[in-house]
């Protein structure tokens, strides 16, 4: 069930009124992003089953400080959607790294931080690590590491993440359920995971590009992968720490807050100092608490 919305590119040039879009070509297709502000860049990662509109508020106050650069992930958004191959590997997060590093490459930027939230802090995360030369400091927003997260489950996550358990199984069983009824998948996510935040603002937007069936298979491949391949790549380099800092901020009201320390789980991953604490939301930290979360970073990335 594909949703189409009038005149949406009027909507989003609406929506997006003073950034910057442009994309870059890779293997896949293209990789499309948006820029704003100048200054030390930033690479903003959104996460599911979001695209970079999510960024817009915190983007906007980050902008008079910071060069901000906000890409959609493969998979999401106006980027590319390759059929996913039988390892998932074009949608592991060392693929999705790579599609960032050529973005900062066609801006000719050496080094940045990156800013991931939910599924673009598990992308920031594996950037840092394959790339270790590109990245200054990583915060991500409330997520524990992939691997963690896994080996910790228990009922009280998988009742709350239910969607990281069936999301993985084999297509087409989640693409067909999702694809029949569309809205009422994003309205049970958006319900389930915002707190505070009313989330029916951009949501015609979100469910335009969230609609199409390669986006759904897509995104599926992305929770594939990371039940697969990208545990393999984790487990490879686990004892290869960053030597960089490391900033966790999560919503007091969200399941990570309930189920996890992530302040101890982000601590095994660096040599450098773990900041961080529970902020007063949910799980959409940039749209629930822009201000909040935009003098956060900034103390952080000073």
């Amino acid at each position: 069930m594909l949703i189409k919305i009038k005149n949406y590119s009027r909507l989003m040039n609406n929506m997006m009124c003073g950034f910057k879009e442009d994309y870059i070509t890779t293997e896949i297709g293209q990789i499309h992003f948006y820029t704003i502000g100048s200054g030390p860049p930033v690479l903003l990662l959104h996460g599911y089953p979001q695209f970079s509109l999510m960024w817009k508020e915190t983007a906007l106050i980050l902008s008079q400080s910071y060069k901000t650069i906000i890409p959609d992930l493969r998979g999401y958004g106006n980027s590319a959607t390759p059929r996913g191959l039988d390892d998932h590997s074009n949608y592991s997060k060392r693929a999705m790294a790579l599609d960032m590093v050529q973005i900062m490459d066609h801006l000719g930027i050496k080094k940045f931080s990156i800013v991931g939230h939910d599924r673009g802090g598990r992308v920031g995360h594996r950037l840092s690590r394959d790339h270790r030369d590109r990245v200054k400091a990583l915060s991500v927003l409330d997520i524990c590491p992939t691997l963690d997260m896994y080996e910790a489950t228990n009922k009280e996550f998988a009742t709350g993440y239910f969607h990281w358990f069936f999301l993985i199984q084999d297509s087409p069983l989640p693409e067909d359920f999702i694809g029949s009824n569309p809205r009422l998948w994003l309205e049970t996510c958006f319900r389930r995971w915002s707190g505070e935040f009313d989330y029916r603002d951009k949501f015609e937007a979100y469910l335009e590009k969230f609609s199409r069936k390669e986006t759904i298979h897509a995104t599926c491949e992305d929770y594939r992968a990371s039940a697969s391949i990208d545990l393999e790549h984790d487990k490879e380099d686990i004892d290869e720490k960053l030597d960089i800092p490391i900033q966790v901020l999560w919503g007091e009201k969200g399941v990570i807050n309930k189920c996890f320390r992530p302040l101890d789980c982000w601590g095994k991953y660096t040599t450098k100092h773990v900041e961080g604490e529970a902020l007063p939301c949910g799980h959409f930290i940039p749209e629930d608490a822009p201000r909040l979360l935009s003098k956060k970073l900034s103390e952080f990335l000073f």
